[in-house]
């Protein structure tokens, strides 16, 4: 990216040749030292916009929607509340299927010094380092898509706010919500290939091991004492590593687990939601239900009849 407070720039124009400030009527750009934010508002549809940036970037959809167009990945619908990472000069094909002037679709791009990520996770790494000394915390800037957690979006929206502020400590506030979201980003990288990815980490993580466990032992009572003795750990060291990595309690993490499970059970037509709450590990109808709206923010009766139309 260069050096400390050198300005990013970024080349985009459409495949028609047009720049593509011809079509984004409102462009906004802010700078700090190690990143620079940028804020796009597109006002009419449009296909095949090239963008693409010199430096590794973060974009986020805020309103309306875009089709992507990746190397080597099928082209997507990328809504608000997802966020793309990419690395440096990685080309973006863009449609704006939907933009109108009352509707425009809107979303940022926020490029930060690969040299400031570096310094970041090596910091994380030796401040904090993960369960097994084999793995490393890393930030995959390639073509990684994901769905913001609360605490992402929290820190999006704080940087479009800093960056807007007219304060004598915003450089030092930006940078440590910089920071704070290269954490954030690098922890739900690392909790959703121990999730998704657990067959791969089996012989090589105890907690990939402690998950597998809990998912072949979700209908049953499961302890800590017992998950502890899987992980080899004391309970103290379990519990801080567990929420380290996996971002949750172990009791959150069966919680949600169960309710995953539920969910599952309740899309089979024939099974009843009484089927879904003792199948999947629950022994009280009322708990069942409780849970699942914490979760879902919906009844379980309700996720039913979504899928059904059932009363």
């Amino acid at each position: 990216m260069g050096k400390p407070g050198k300005v990013i720039k970024n080349e985009a124009i459409s495949a028609w040749g047009a720049p593509l400030d011809t079509l984004v009527e409102n462009k906004l750009t802010l700078s700090h030292d190690a990143a620079e934010l940028h804020l796009y508002e597109t006002f009419q549809q449009a296909h095949l916009i090239q963008l693409r940036f010199n430096a590794p970037v973060m974009t986020s959809m805020l309103s309306g929607r875009k089709v992507m167009h990746l190397r080597e990945l099928d082209p997507f619908n990328y809504q608000p509340g997802e966020s793309l990472l990419l690395p440096s000069d990685r080309l973006m094909q863009i449609d704006f299927p939907d933009a109108t002037f009352d509707d425009p679709t809107r979303c940022l791009a926020l490029t930060i010094s690969d040299e400031f990520i570096r310094e970041t996770v090596a910091e994380l790494n030796e401040q904090v380092p993960r369960v097994e000394t084999s793995d490393q915390w890393q930030l995959d800037t390639d073509n990684y898509l994901l769905r913001n957690d609360p605490e992402i979006s929290s820190l999006i929206d704080k940087l479009i706010r800093l960056f807007r502020e007219n304060n004598p400590f915003k450089p030092f506030f930006i940078k440590n919500t910089l920071r704070e979201l290269i954490v954030r980003l690098s922890q739900t990288q690392a909790r959703l290939g121990l999730i998704h990815q657990t067959n791969q980490h089996l012989t090589t993580n105890r907690l990939a091991y402690v998950v597998a466990y809990i998912r072949d032992n979700l209908t049953r009572a499961l302890s800590v004492e017992e998950l502890c003795d899987k992980a080899c750990l004391s309970k103290s060291h379990f519990f801080r590593l567990f929420k380290s990595e996996l971002g949750v309690s172990p009791v959150q993490f069966i919680l949600t687990e169960r309710i995953r499970l539920a969910k599952a059970i309740l899309s089979n037509p024939a099974k009843s939601i009484t089927d879904a709450c003792y199948e999947s590990g629950f022994n009280s109808l009322t708990h069942f239900s409780n849970a699942f709206r914490s979760i879902e923010r919906i009844s379980p009766r309700q996720f039913k009849r979504q899928l059904f139309g059932m009363s």
